[in-house]
């Protein structure tokens, strides 16, 4: 069986199994009593209908319109396929919603329209606007579609967008900047030549003038050659509007000294004489699919100094529409925008281009085998894969749209709305942002141990950018600047706090050395701990030096070996004999802090006492009311540990009365509400937010079946216990996951 085989079977297997399609319906509100059915539906759905009946703009509160665009298409040119009808391109956009899904958590309603007539499909799309926020235009042929979205522009009141035309502009257009300034060329001199004058060539030409092509250097090209001034065959005034006057009349004469080449046409429609033709460092990009106008191998064969894009996910440079529609449709939703115009497409283009010049999350380069990508000839897009390009975009657009007056809902603070953005697509951010907030306001000093590691100093780089607080990188200054300079992070208004240089490290040594003297500690086994050993000890000897509010450690090895040395130099809280580490998770509908069972050993009833009440204290920087549920394997004296639970429970109370807490409880009743009615003179309420568990290896089955089967993911692992901020990030952890302890530390200062 051969690879096209291979791919044949595994696409029809993969839309087929284990159910038809590639969507459904989920509903977001629980309907599983008599009284949430009346609220689902009659009689309580009459109440949001008056509502809105009584102000329109109420479907934005109480239906999912604000966050709900239509895919719509007749299948007139559905990919390389041509046109196929509206039913054989559901599949297409089906999967048009799960990118918008999985990219920009907006919800997809695909609709296929059985008409070849514009007018057909203009009056249902007009129609169909109390029902979408948005509407995507996908899949139709030229000129028709220039027709239906520029008449659906002019009459309707929410964002509509051909991504054929426009998010091939877009990312075409970030592209061309980036290559540009790869080959060191300037927008405003260069000749640009454009192979296919369809939806997306026609947009394209028309976004990169708008960028600063100069319109007398851009030649469009179809399948009848140069479209030049007086030709007749093949045109309409969509072409017209880019008709040249240059004397060219084929592909070969206008590819001739040119600097840019763009292929939006067919396989081999670019020859070996063509691309030799080309200017020195000429730009190349074969955007045909699912075979390019001609390949990088083909390329480098015939010169070496080409920088190359195509469509394809195997070759380095891909212009992928998945870069921008996602995101773009965010934005726009958000604010509410009537309208996608040039300047949000503009602001589009620009933000994907500028985030090749920056640090590459460590998560990225993690999904590609640890590549490193740095700004150049075969790095000049982000991958499709790269997360920021939702706050990047979304921002962007968001901000165009408010500039240019199409905002309906204007954004107070944008370093909010990145966080709610981030949270859109990991659910546990949103316990963050009570944090977030405090954060913002204590502008703390934080600490960054090891910060020579990448993810540490990414971590530490976001800190700063998004205006936290004042961010310490701790570590050896040479390899903190090498790791700077590899991921391109400017250090300026960051503080570097070495033990080689630092002002008070003889006073810490021997603050270190009077600590621990009586243990057998030497001077220069103390000045070798502090000095040259461990940046967690010194971050913590830092702290106490008043130099730093708090910080946030990096295991190299095991959480309880790291947590030893930071004790070294950080006490615990006098309320407290130990410390101990909570989980923060969460999916779109519950948030849960459970006591992390990498620290949790069976120990005696006031350890576990000590875990409830310090698996509370987190709630407070998290802003979440604790209930507090104590999980074993059976409910209120049916479990083997029940004496021992109670009496923990008991000592939590003693020490802090107000405290809801309840136990012992199976996991089940704990977070159901219909199995806590059956014990009605309890504090039980099948809604608890803070498990505590007997045993660690309980902990870590709930922990992992939550993420595996709930949706829950990890927002943080936090240290509770010491009497300062400290967190310690675990070995490997990513950059996201040290911000987030970051912005917990300083929330608590």
């Amino acid at each position: 069986m051969n690879k096209k085989t291979d791919l044949a079977e595994n696409a029809l297997n993969y839309h087929s199994s284990p159910v038809a399609g590639k969507i459904e319906v989920i509903s977001t509100k629980p309907c599983d009593t008599q009284d949430e059915l009346s609220l689902a539906y009659t009689p309580g759905v009459a109440v949001p209908c008056l509502a809105i009946k009584d102000l329109p703009e109420n479907a934005y509160k109480y239906t999912a319109k604000g966050n709900l665009v239509a895919v719509i298409s007749n299948g007139t040119a559905v990919l390389g396929l041509g046109n196929i009808g509206a039913m054989a391109g559901k599949p297409v956009m089906e999967g048009k919603g799960i990118l918008f899904k999985k990219f920009a958590d907006i919800d997809v309603f695909d609709i296929e329209l059985n008409s070849e007539n514009t007018d057909d499909i203009i009056k249902t799309c007009q129609m169909l606007e109390p029902t979408f926020g948005g509407i995507n235009l996908e899949d139709i042929k030229a000129p028709e579609c220039f027709i239906i979205e520029e008449e659906l522009k002019r009459t309707m009141k929410i964002p509509v967008f051909h991504d054929d035309q426009h998010g091939t502009a877009i990312v075409g257009g970030a592209a061309l900047l980036n290559a540009l300034k790869a080959a060191n060329k300037k927008i405003k001199e260069v000749k640009v030549v454009m192979n296919g004058a369809g939806a997306s060539g026609l947009a394209i030409a028309q976004l990169i003038v708008n960028l600063g092509v100069k319109k007398e250097n851009l030649i469009l090209c179809d399948t009848n050659g140069v479209i030049y001034k007086g030709r007749e065959k093949g045109m309409n005034k969509y072409k017209e509007k880019f008709a040249t006057e240059s004397s060219c009349r084929t592909l070969a004469e206008a590819v001739n000294g040119a600097d840019v080449l763009y292929g939006l046409s067919k396989k081999g429609a670019f020859s070996d004489e063509m691309i030799k033709s080309m200017a020195q460092n000429p730009i190349i990009f074969a955007m045909a699919n699912p075979d390019p106008e001609i390949t990088p191998e083909e390329v480098s064969k015939i010169r070496n100094d080409a920088i190359m894009a195509t469509g394809r996910s195997d070759y380095p440079n891909q212009i992928n529409n998945v870069m921008c529609f996602p995101f773009l449709f965010r934005g726009a939703l958000d604010v509410r925008t009537t309208i996608i115009n040039e300047e949000m497409k503009i602001a589009a283009a620009y933000a994907i281009a500028e985030l090749a010049h920056t640090a590459v999350p460590d998560e990225v380069s993690k999904a590609y085998n640890g590549k490193n990508f740095t700004f150049g000839k075969e790095y000049i897009l982000p991958t499709p894969f790269d997360p920021r390009l939702l706050t990047a975009v979304s921002m962007a657009v968001a901000r165009a749209a408010m500039d240019t007056g199409v905002a309906e809902k204007p954004i107070k603070d944008f370093d909010e709305y990145r966080l709610s953005l981030e949270a859109r697509m990991n659910p546990a951010k949103n316990m963050l942002l009570s944090a977030y907030k405090q954060a913002k306001k204590n502008k703390g000093r934080i600490g960054f141990a090891f910060a020579d590691k990448e993810a540490v100093l990414s971590a530490a780089a976001k800190f700063h950018e998004l205006k936290l607080g004042t961010a310490c990188l701790i570590g050896d200054t040479k390899k903190i600047k090498k790791t700077a300079d590899i991921l391109n992070i400017s250090l300026e208004n960051m503080v570097i706090i070495d033990p080689e240089t630092y002002k008070d490290t003889d006073k810490i040594i021997h603050k270190h050395y009077e600590k621990y003297w009586r243990s057998g500690l030497t001077q220069q086994q103390a000045a070798q701990e502090i000095k040259h050993g461990h940046y967690n000890r010194f971050a913590g000897a830092v702290l106490n030096n008043g130099d730093i509010d708090a910080f946030v450690g990096y295991a190299l090895k095991d959480l309880e070996t790291t947590l030893a040395a930071v004790a070294d130099t950080v006490d615990l809280s006098e309320d407290y004999y130990t410390a101990s580490s909570s989980v923060l998770l969460a999916n779109k509908h519950k948030s849960l802090i459970i006591a992390d069972p990498a620290l949790y050993t069976e120990q005696d009833e006031e350890y576990l006492s000590e875990v409830i009440l310090q698996t509370a204290d987190i709630c407070k920087v998290v802003d979440i009311e604790p209930n507090i549920a104590v999980i074993s394997n059976g409910c209120f004296g049916k479990s083997l540990d029940s004496e021992e639970i109670m009496e923990a429970i008991n000592l939590a109370k003693q020490a802090n009365p107000k405290l809801k807490i309840e136990g012992d409880l199976d996991l089940e009743t704990a977070l159901t509400p219909a199995l806590a009615k059956s014990y009605p003179y309890t504090n039980a309420d099948g809604n608890a937010n803070v498990l505590i568990f007997s045993n660690a290896q309980a902990a870590d089955a709930a922990i992992k079946s939550l993420k595996l089967f709930g949706g829950f993911k990890i927002c943080a692992k936090v240290i509770q216990g010491f009497s300062a901020p400290v967190q310690i990030a675990e070995n490997n952890a990513l950059s996201e996951e040290i911000f987030n302890l970051a912005v917990i530390a300083a929330a608590n200062i």
